[in-house]
């Protein structure tokens, strides 16, 4: 479409349309699906999948069989969905345009082995709004605040499935005590920085429906070297776009 590019990923090969104004990926679903290493017969869920990019990098380079995504904007949702398309991989990659607050809606309870999300970071009156509609609703909580993400995550997860979501490192300990209240048990945890000299800007976390207690914090992940002016990744974040098993 005019509106659009065709972007590439060297992650699996794939193929991505995105607005040229609007909603455009960042490097935070990478490293999440990097993070959660998900097993092929898994049947796994995104919220707010955006342009589908969280599916498509698990169904490509974890070969999950099935997966689903879910986004509350028709024109993402549509996008999504060509995305997938373009990608071949349609048998594998369903999306549904609907609103995760009413999850039940759409997915049955428990029928899910994981569930990934990459959720709005602020509140709907915190910091400045971005002026288009995709972005705002990417980045601020306009239509489900992280409450409403875990939640559907509980509703869709079975017995002892995971949750992963990579999230503000100052909205941490809101995050963790949140999930602990939906009987989702955090047990693993990476800080990500901007650089070895900087303070931790996210977190992932990966909690378990049902777990028992027992956090394994790993080492912080640094995404730009601390020298570079140019800021070059570090070897870790090439390693990353590296890796297409």
């Amino acid at each position: 479409m005019a509106n659009e590019t065709l972007d590439e990923l060297s992650i699996g090969n794939l193929k991505l349309y995105q607005s040229i104004s609007g909603y455009r990926y960042s490097l935070d679903p990478v490293l999440l699906a990097h993070f959660v290493a998900p097993r092929p017969d898994d049947y796994v869920l995104d919220l707010g999948t955006g342009s589908g990019i969280l599916p498509l990098l698990l169904a490509r380079r974890y070969g999950v069989r099935q997966l689903c995504g879910i986004e509350i904007q028709k024109v993402m949702a549509d996008r999504a969905r060509r995305n997938v398309d373009i990608n071949d991989l349609s048998g594998r990659v369903s999306i549904v345009n609907g609103d995760l607050r009413s999850v039940g809606d759409y997915f049955a309870p428990e029928s899910c082995q994981l569930v990934v999300s990459n959720p709005p970071f602020r509140p709907a009156g915190g910091g400045r709004v971005a002026p288009d509609n995709e972005r705002a609703m990417a980045r601020h909580e306009l239509a489900g605040g992280l409450v409403d993400f875990v939640a559907a995550a509980k509703y869709c997860l079975v017995h002892s499935g995971r949750f992963a979501i990579i999230y503000l490192a100052e909205r941490l300990a809101e995050l963790l005590s949140v999930l602990v209240a939906h009987g989702l048990q955090p047990k693993r945890l990476r800080m990500i920085h901007s650089t070895s000299t900087s303070g931790a800007r996210l977190v992932m976390v990966e909690a378990r429906k049902g777990g028992k207690t027992g956090l394994d914090v790993a080492a912080p992940l640094f995404i730009y070297e601390a020298e570079s002016v140019e800021r070059n990744y570090t070897e870790e974040i090439l390693q990353i776009y590296r890796d297409n098993d």
